[in-house]
């Protein structure tokens, strides 16, 4: 009996005694997130999943620790796309994918891309809308099944009958029926507070709406306003009910002024924001989330024969080549800006280009760095988490060649990658 006891004492006490596994990064240039600029020959100490320490100088490895050495690179956090559409990727005619995926073929690419985004230096995405198969995708990547990123998805996009994500634009009648607040589409405060709770039912983690049209669905105006204040009232007052924040999709003007007086968190794309929206977001403390990597990707695309559906075509071409401007004004502006790209409307793993068009439009390299990491972090709440290498933090660390405050197309190169403390890519030079 004895013997029994003492055995069952060392099997529940053994886990606890387990050594943690101890990673020592050798860091010859080191940029925390913190906007102190550049650091060189750092050691970040990973126990497991966390950051334990940043430490000046090559630390020497104890017995059982591991070494990386990366003194040839630079070491920063872990990059934050806070506008990511991971389910699909541009293609010629892609809107007849609808008609002929299946939701395991969903999956299988949206796994794909989620692992092209992760070895590019993503560690988390806010994914903004697709058919279910996102939040699938999330929990499978939070249990290890797959790899990729940190997911935070808000499911369904929310949209109005015949709004830019009613997911039955553009089909022949018999086909279009009339979708409502379980398919995403709302036409009242009331159906707008349902929509809100089925998404959370589903295991959202946001809400996104598309407040006005939007180029790529098969609808002519990409930017006339698609609610009315009462219903962006009623998604917004619901959704931070259940602790959610709310995105909006936005091109024009008067959809952008609604959903700022709403109350939502960020604005997506914001091609036409004037002074008028650029003041109302700075007094609600709105953010932009500019997506040129879109804009200019749409634009060129739009002039390849038979790319885009006819209604498409002109929409890309007028509003694609606005974004960059419209960043820079508001940039100048002082109105709060976070990283995003609107990847699916351009390859996957080419979300960093965004860099160098933020800076080729007048924003520092260190600033827009900052949009990635500490500032995007705050977008998600999650500050104490992600964003900055700093001791308790998550270990999520990239590294490339090169000096990014100096040139910021070295961005486009990663070279390591950790996230949660695991390596899931580690070049050789």
């Amino acid at each position: 009996m004895i013997q029994r006891i003492c055995l069952t004492f060392l099997l529940v006490i053994t886990p606890a005694l387990a050594q943690a596994a101890t990673t020592l990064i050798h860091a010859g240039q080191f940029w925390d997130g913190s906007g102190n600029g550049l650091q060189s020959n750092v050691t970040v100490t990973v126990v497991d999943d966390r950051i334990e320490s940043v430490t000046e100088g090559f630390v020497s490895a104890a017995e059982g620790e591991t070494v990386i050495d990366l003194r040839n690179r630079t070491v920063l956090p872990g990059l934050i796309d806070l506008h990511v559409h991971i389910e699909s990727e541009t293609s010629p005619g892609g809107a007849l994918n609808r008609f002929t995926l299946n939701p395991a073929d969903i999956a299988f690419n949206a796994a794909v891309n989620a692992k092209k985004t992760l070895e590019a230096g993503f560690t988390t995405i806010r994914e903004l809308g697709g058919s279910g198969v996102n939040i699938a995708l999330r929990d499978a990547i939070n249990q290890g099944k797959v790899p990729g990123p940190r997911i935070l998805t808000v499911g369904k996009s929310l949209a109005t009958t015949g709004g830019h994500a009613d997911p039955t634009n553009g089909w022949r009648d018999d086909l279009m029926g009339a979708p409502g607040p379980e398919d995403g589409v709302v036409n009242s405060p009331e159906q707008a507070r349902e929509a809100v709770r089925q998404q959370y039912k589903n295991g959202a983690d946001h809400i996104k709406i598309t407040a006005t049209g939007g180029v790529l669905s098969i609808a002519a105006s990409g930017q006339n306003p698609q609610f009315m204040g009462d219903e962006l009232a009623a998604v917004v007052e619901t959704a931070n009910d259940y602790g959610m924040h709310v995105a909006a999709h936005a091109h024009g003007k008067e959809g952008m002024l609604r959903a700022v007086e709403a109350g939502v968190l960020t604005i997506e794309h914001g091609t036409y924001m004037d002074e008028e929206v650029m003041a109302a977001m700075v007094e609600h403390g709105t953010w932009y989330i500019p997506t040129i990597s879109a804009g200019k990707y749409v634009a060129e695309q739009a002039d390849v024969e038979g790319y885009y559906h006819p209604l498409v075509v002109p929409k890309a071409r007028e509003i694609g080549p606005l974004i960059q401007d419209t960043f820079a004004r508001a940039y100048e502006y002082g109105v709060n800006i976070a990283f995003g790209t609107d990847a699916s409307v351009f390859p996957h793993a080419d979300n960093a280009e965004e860099f160098q068009f933020m800076v080729e439009a007048g924003m520092p390299e260190e600033e827009a760095l900052a949009t990635a990491t500490r500032l995007a972090a705050e977008v998600l709440g999650m500050s104490s988490e992600i964003g900055t290498i700093e001791p308790g933090k998550s270990a999520d660390l990239i590294a490339v060649n090169g000096n990014p405050l100096d040139d910021i197309a070295v961005m486009m190169d990663v070279r390591f990658v950790m996230k949660q403390g695991s390596i899931f890519r580690q070049d050789a030079e």
